[in-house]
């Protein structure tokens, strides 16, 4: 899943319809029809704009940090891909969309500092990264995988390898494909029932409906998705951007080879996420230390939602 809003989304006009799909209604969610990817997707884009306000935008540097160097002298360890505003002390946010305030908006190519604590740079996964090789000890990328064509992660994937220093880690996590095809052929609909009931605790519009062959077809078709994978795919992708050597494995929900690079996943996605994560040879470089909260309940994972990640649009 992308980020999603914890509150109704407005969508009213000439047009406009409430309901959840097939000719159901919820007056709290309007415009809001599950059988609609299109205007779901217009209702999310609204949402992203929303998360991507900010009280204070300061240009810190012209130009991001490029060299090694540069990343340490600004108490930079690694990146967070699709992220507004990384939790990671030592991170560096980035993503495609601008984070704005009322007076002004980031740009390609600056660093900036986000409500005076975030670094971030905007910039285009589909572009090669500005960055030198060997530059950074992590990379996290949170469900953003899924929102680009196969051809540009594979290319991105590229990129990564080459800006991780040895023994860096690259984190990666998206929904689990192999976890809904599980869930179209259980009978009792386990998996499929505990994923609507989190959505509608986490107020992601109204119920959605309980087809399993919708279940399926939305995982494809809403968020702004473009490929799904299972962990042989995502294995694939590895292999192909020429990650030959490298120790891949399958991690669980904040348990990986950094702690507090595991500790930047979200809990309201983890019901559905493969995490997967891809460790560079050579000597590991020494951990940064970021706090892990364990608590998971419903209250964090709504706070998770509304503020952590941001998808990265789709070209």
């Amino acid at each position: 899943m992308t980020s999603v809003p914890a509150e109704p989304a407005d969508a009213t006009g000439p047009g406009a319809r409430t309901g959840t799909g097939g000719g159901q209604t919820d007056p709290a969610f309007p415009g809001w029809d599950w059988e609609d990817p299109a205007r779901l997707d217009t209702l999310m884009a609204r949402f992203t704009e929303n998360l991507a306000a900010c009280e204070t935008l300061e240009t810190v540097r012209a130009k991001a940090p490029r060299t090694r160097a540069d990343f340490l002298e600004l108490g930079l360890t690694g990146i967070e891909f699709a992220s507004f505003r990384t939790p990671h002390p030592q991170g560096l946010g980035t993503d495609l969309l601008p984070l704005h305030t009322p007076q002004t908006s980031t740009a390609p190519g600056p660093l900036y500092l986000v409500d005076g604590v975030h670094r971030f740079t905007q910039l285009d996964i589909g572009e090669p990264l500005p960055f030198d090789d060997a530059v950074v000890d992590w990379v996290y990328a949170e469900h953003l995988v899924e929102h680009v064509p196969l051809g540009i992660v594979i290319g991105w994937l590229g990129e990564v390898r080459r800006v991780l220093r040895p023994g860096g880690v690259l984190r990666l996590t998206t929904p689990d494909l192999e976890l809904y095809v599980r869930g179209y052929l259980d009978q009792r609909g386990g998996f499929f029932a505990r994923h609507r009931r989190r959505l509608r605790t986490l107020r992601v519009g109204p119920p959605m409906p309980e087809r399993r062959a919708f279940m399926v077809n939305q995982i494809f078709y809403h968020f702004g998705h473009r490929w799904i994978y299972d962990e042989a795919e995502l294995r694939y992708a590895l292999a192909v951007a020429g990650f030959d050597g490298w120790q891949v494995s399958r991690r669980d929900y904040r348990e990986g080879t950094r702690n507090d690079v595991a500790a930047l996943d979200t809990g309201f996605r983890r019901d559905e996420t493969l995490y997967l994560e891809a460790v560079a040879p050579g000597a590991p470089p020494s951990e940064s230390a970021i706090p892990a909260d364990a608590d998971e309940d419903a209250t964090e994972d709504a706070t998770d939602a509304a503020t952590a990640h941001t998808p990265e649009e789709t070209r």
